[in-house]
């Protein structure tokens, strides 16, 4: 290991040459973790984190100012890097392109931890066959006031119907409240396809369990249940993938899981130390998922017999936007989280009552996908509070523009 300026280190990774800037710097520091710690685990667990995200292109997530910030999104694969990297040139619905990152071997984790990256986030497809994905996934989204038992009974409906369409279940904890579903496919579908077989098994698995889980997209009609979110599944859309590091304080993993340990899991058992004791005690559980690969076909036929999914009213103003079948305000739209938070505190504080008829699920703060990273929208659906008692429309309390400067003109 040879020393750089800046307290850099040079490891060696399987032949290879990797520099690490600052490896003694703090990323959890609840969990005492340094950014080599990082690096140590996600090599620990290469075999598992490679089988989900290797040989696919990939968003750069950098947390370069630490897990409270925001991290910034990166398409575009830093022009210099080694020669361990490979590239793959996504072409967006926006008519834009881009070089992205796709990492093989182990070499390429420690790399991409470097530059910041905590989780990783794979696209649905391989490097070498950019238009037809090979996994779908099922995103369990559970909305504030579900419970984990509500989350694990949704999963297994979601299993049930998978497997009556001939597909293969493999679960993890998603890393953060929620669960996620893997299911491997032949690379033969297009990602309009995906994502309505991927919209037929939500609303299959609604209309199964009406009152647990959902299908609904919009959220202020969801109430307390689990979202089962069809549009991980549209194209350009990114997912934390197996033996993900989330940036919680806890540094908790997406940690994939048996089917007959889901039950008695939390999200919160797994972390970047208790992952690591796992994984070399027993292995990946996904270990089997690429020899896995199943047909669309089913979940397509039901696409066709469900016919096309209700679409939401439009406004009468000719500008063709949905209008919300919900009394809804919005409240402030912020940079960060906590501003969002400190925005909602201060209406609550401005309208007591109307806070306190709010069930959970009526608070809606959206992280939404700006230029390079996320920004947050506040609302609040008023159904709760008594028609006569709600709160108007007011002057936004913060008002970001998350796009200011980067118009033309």
């Amino acid at each position: 290991m040879a020393a750089r300026s800046d307290d850099a280190v040079v490891i060696e990774v399987d032949g290879h040459e990797v520099r690490l800037s600052h490896p003694g710097k703090i990323v959890f520091p609840d969990a005492g973790l340094t950014k080599r710690d990082l690096v140590d685990y996600y090599l620990a667990v290469a075999d598992g984190a490679l089988r989900g995200a290797g040989g696919r292109p990939m968003v750069l997530k950098r947390f370069v100012k630490g897990i409270d910030r925001e991290a910034f999104f990166q398409k575009r694969v830093p022009e210099q890097h080694p020669d361990f990297i490979d590239t793959a040139t996504l072409h967006y619905a926006s008519g834009t392109q881009a070089e992205e990152t796709v990492v093989r071997e182990r070499a390429g984790l420690a790399w991409v931890v470097n530059l910041g990256c905590i989780d990783l986030n794979p696209h649905p497809v391989r490097a070498e066959d950019l238009d037809h994905p090979d996994e779908l996934r099922v995103d369990l989204d559970p909305m504030p006031g579900v419970d984990w038992s509500q989350i694990v009974d949704t999963a297994f409906i979601a299993r049930e119907v998978l497997a009556e369409h001939g597909l293969v279940a493999w679960p993890k904890t998603s890393g953060s409240r929620g669960m996620h579903l893997n299911v491997r496919i032949e690379p033969r579908w297009s990602y309009p396809e995906l994502r309505l077989a991927a919209e037929a098994l939500a609303r299959e698995v609604a209309d199964r369990a009406p009152g647990l889980a959902t299908a609904r997209w919009w959220k202020e009609e969801r109430g307390e249940t689990v979202f089962v979110d069809f549009n991980q599944n549209a194209k350009d859309r990114t997912v934390a993938s197996a033996y993900s590091v989330r940036p919680l304080a806890d540094a908790r993993v997406s940690t994939p899981l048996d089917w007959d340990e889901v039950r008695t899991a939390r999200p919160e058992d797994f972390t970047v130390t208790t992952v690591l004791r796992r994984f070399a005690e027993r292995g990946d559980p996904a270990a089997g998922i690429d020899d896995a690969a199943g047909s669309l076909d089913g979940l397509l036929a039901l696409a066709e017999r469900l016919g096309p999914a209700e679409k939401p009213p439009r406004g009468a103003d000719a500008s063709g936007r949905r209008t919300s079948t919900m009394p809804l305000i919005e409240l402030a739209r912020t940079e960060t989280k906590p501003e969002a938070l400190a925005a909602l505190e201060e209406w609550r504080t401005r309208h007591p009552s109307a806070a306190a008829a709010l069930h959970p699920a009526d608070v809606l703060v959206d992280g939404m996908r700006g230029a390079s990273s996320l920004w947050y929208r506040v609302r609040v659906n008023l159904q709760h509070v008594p028609e006569g008692e709600r709160p108007p429309q007011e002057p936004l309390i913060a008002d970001y523009d998350p796009w200011a400067g980067r118009r033309p003109g």
